[in-house]
């Protein structure tokens, strides 16, 4: 496996006094989306100029414009899967590349203005994704309560925080996060109302170039499109993974938009791009498919992320000192 243990680039953050201009980086807001929140975690999100944009198209359009240097966004939640408005914009509509993940556990609350009760709600609002991660509560404890969508879940708390019109003329209710319900002034009437208590989602960096030096614990997201459908078709492309021993995390069909029936795969798989099966496996897809999209090679999240990284970091420089020793011998190799 080639292997760099060169600090990754995309954690880089502008010393006080340094020259170099703070990243601008765009996020899916207003203020207090769970977007917000999972970038705060991150090590540069102090040091950014940080924006905050009204849909998950606006962030990843500004990203491709230069706009903004990085874009934030939902990918994938475990209770709903894919966003497909970010999925399909990187596939489809811009050429960026995943610098980088973040998994967010997320806690859905019920909230309305003070002194609104529960019984009186006849709408709830937040966006799509949201609302589907709650659909077993709204059917049982809420039934025949109206959904309206908003661009994100803070958005559906700050509309109803300020009295916009849409949301007074039937007491409305929006699903958010605990901290919207806090900046907006709004009263929690539920708590946690997503429908699996260990839902979470998915975030990634996105920029227009560049791809982070590998960790050793690292993910590579690619998009393959058939040149035709025929039998077995999917099968020939499992097949390069499954001959090199490459684990996937994630394979899903999306339609090319091109015609009823025809669609390109998503696949996450695990290593980097600098590893020499990987770049294998991609040359040959390459060769036998139509098109295949390189979405990003990037350090992969969890919990046990710094572990394996550092693991893998220890065993590399074992192994390069082993191979070392072994080359010293080779006669005639000058020694440095």
């Amino acid at each position: 496996m080639a292997y760099d243990a060169r600090p990754d680039p995309t954690q880089a953050v502008a010393e006080p006094g340094s020259a170099t201009p703070p990243r601008r980086m765009a996020y899916l807001g207003p203020e207090g989306t769970f977007t917000q929140e999972a970038l705060s975690t991150q090590e540069d999100y102090v040091a950014a100029d940080v924006v905050a944009l009204g849909s998950l198209v606006d962030v990843l359009d500004a990203v491709q414009q230069g706009t903004v240097d990085l874009g934030f966004v939902p990918i994938e939640n475990a209770i709903e899967g894919t966003v497909r408005d970010t999925i399909d914009s990187l596939v489809f509509d811009n050429d960026l590349l995943i610098q980088r993940e973040v998994v967010l556990d997320i806690h859905l609350h019920l909230m309305a203005r003070p002194g609104t009760p529960l019984e009186e709600i006849g709408r709830v609002a937040s966006i799509p994704v949201a609302t589907a991660q709650c659909r077993r509560f709204l059917v049982e404890q809420m039934p025949g309560t109206a959904t309206i969508a908003t661009a994100s879940t803070a958005e559906a708390a700050r509309l109803l925080g300020v009295a916009d019109p849409s949301m007074t003329a039937v007491p409305t209710a929006a699903i958010a996060p605990r901290v919207a319900a806090e900046l907006y002034g709004l009263d929690i009437l539920v708590e946690d109302v997503e429908d699996h208590p260990d839902n979470q989602t998915r975030f990634v960096a996105v920029a227009r170039s560049g791809v982070p030096a590998p960790t050793g614990h690292d993910r590579t997201s690619i998009a393959c499109f058939q040149s035709a459908d025929h039998p077995g078709s999917l099968y020939g492309i499992l097949g390069q993974f499954a001959a090199r021993n490459i684990n996937l995390t994630k394979l899903e069909s999306r339609p090319t938009k091109k015609a009823l029936g025809q669609y390109c795969f998503i696949v996450d798989l695990e290593g980097h791009i600098a590893d020499e099966v990987v770049a294998d496996c991609l040359r040959d897809l390459h060769a036998e498919l139509a098109d295949v999209k390189f979405l990003g090679s990037y350090p992969a999240a969890g919990a046990t992320g710094a572990a394996i990284r550092q693991e893998a970091t220890e065993a590399w420089r074992r192994a390069d000192a082993w191979m070392e020793r072994l080359r010293s011998q080779v006669e005639g190799r000058s020694r440095p």
